[in-house]
């Protein structure tokens, strides 16, 4: 396996990540969908690509804050998973597939509950198959943090997180600093946009006790940071005291000592979303968990290669990872 070797044409975090989100073509996938239903009425959908085969494993991709399957570092890792031979799925987190979920709870760092019912889904859909997971960013947390709550009685044979925001808090002040800060003022935008448009579904289909618990929620105005959204949204939408117990109940750089599954974490110092005082030292980390901490990479960027041929280095590096554990 050949290193990760930063473009130079990239140089600095910034231009790292923000590459792929604003200049990289999104490979046209042929998926099929599955809607998969909650146990509390809610739903996910479920984005399937590769063959299908009797034996291969199952990839589950995991998407990071207001992403989803559509974003270009979930088409390109379905891509180079189906050439070599295996079948993905890629979950988009509730309200996040293009259709607002049916309720006032929706996805955050800490839904391994979700992913529990994603992971049960499939494992009685595909009792033959290995299965694997991969978590980019929010997605990496809710990962390890469900990695770690499982321990050994974990369905899942390998699993690798990209770009993990390990402590939520440190995290919600670093994309308030410097320039991070335009990062900050666009997911604060799609969120609320996100509130807003379930407000106007519940209220059309008279979905009364759902709108109630997002009326309770008051003015969603004024709101100018991440920490302000989670304290006045996030936290009493899903049960938590403050935006400070939400972190500190769903930051995965405490649920890393449980972790008994292969796991591979690929880090950036240079992610201008996560101090590299957040990261944690090798210490922390369990037996079966591999870190690679890279100088230079972004927040989910990792691109290599010339600017004519841009490379994507956790489109070849997950995937070997992945058949070393699985083969």
């Amino acid at each position: 396996m050949n290193g990760f070797r930063p473009a130079r044409w990239l140089p600095g975090g910034h231009l790292q990540t923000l590459f792929s989100p604003l200049l990289r073509r999104r490979p046209q996938l042929p998926r099929q969908r599955q809607r998969l239903a909650l146990s509390d009425g809610d739903f996910l959908d479920l984005d399937w690509y590769g063959p299908e085969s009797t034996t291969g494993p199952c990839i589950i991709l995991l998407h990071g804050l207001t992403g989803s399957a559509e974003s270009p570092y979930i088409l390109g890792q379905q891509q180079a998973l189906a050439a070599r031979g295996w079948r993905s799925v890629a979950v988009n987190w509730r309200g996040c597939s293009g259709e607002p979920n049916q309720r006032a709870r929706s996805y955050h760092s800490g839904a391994s509950d979700d992913l529990a019912e994603v992971v049960g889904h499939l494992r009685q859909q595909l009792p033959q198959h290995d299965l694997a997971a991969v978590g980019y960013s929010l997605g990496g947390n809710v990962l390890l943090k469900y990695l770690g709550e499982c321990g050994a009685d974990c369905p899942l044979q390998a699993a690798a997180a990209v770009s993990v925001p390990f402590r939520l808090d440190q995290c919600a002040d670093r994309i308030g600093e410097g320039f991070s800060r335009v990062y900050q003022a666009r997911f604060l935008r799609d969120l609320l946009a996100y509130v807003a448009n379930k407000r106007r579904l519940f209220a059309h289909h008279s979905l009364s006790a759902e709108q109630a618990r997002l009326d309770a929620l008051g003015t969603l105005e004024g709101m100018d940071s991440l920490w302000d959204f989670d304290d006045r949204v996030t936290a009493p939408l899903h049960g938590f005291a403050s935006a400070a117990d939400y972190y500190q109940r769903c930051s995965s750089r405490f649920f890393l000592a449980g972790i008994q599954v292969p796991t591979l974490i690929v880090q950036a110092l240079n992610d201008p979303f996560v101090y590299p005082h957040s990261v944690p030292e090798l210490a922390e980390l369990s037996a079966s968990t591999r870190m690679e901490l890279h100088p230079r990479g972004g927040h989910v960027g990792f691109i290599e290669g010339p600017p004519w041929r841009p490379g994507y280095y956790l489109e070849r590096r997950l995937p070997e990872w992945l058949a070393q554990q699985l083969g």
